[in-house]
């Protein structure tokens, strides 16, 4: 199966919509589980561990602090659209709320989120590699 967002959407023969339509709390949503599934891909690709350990390395990288300093590194990067997707992310307004992280972590998280989501449903599977190249080993 492919995993490419438009490749499971016609799988299930669900409707593609307008990438530009989804808010920036769905992109965030399907951005989190894209961002997991590369840090937890490069982790199992390093070989066996237990699983509390390779939870632990997961952790470390996914949680909003690391991914606020990746939101400040990536940002000057960044086209004008693909800044505008991490900010509309980092200024939306969750009904959570960051549990072990400061307010502001949690928000450029969720700018991160916003933006891996946005490029996961475009395909453009390259560029999320290009950004996160140097953020991502845990």
């Amino acid at each position: 199966m492919d995993l490419k967002f438009d490749a499971i959407l016609e799988k299930w023969g669900v409707e593609k919509k307008d990438p530009r339509t989804y808010s920036p709390v769905t992109l965030a949503y399907i951005g989190d589980t894209i961002y997991d599934l590369l840090v937890r891909s490069v982790i199992v690709g390093e070989g066996n561990a237990s699983v509390n350990i390779m939870n632990k390395r997961a952790a470390s990288t996914v949680k909003a602090e690391t991914q606020a300093k990746v939101f400040d590194s990536i940002l000057p990067s960044l086209t004008p659209e693909e800044a505008d997707i991490m900010r509309r992310g980092r200024n939306a307004h969750k009904k959570t709320s960051a549990k072990n992280a400061s307010i502001s972590d949690y928000h450029k998280a969720t700018g991160i989120e916003a933006l891996i989501g946005y490029l996961y449903i475009t395909g453009s599977i390259d560029r999320i590699y290009e950004l996160l190249e140097d953020h991502i080993k845990p």
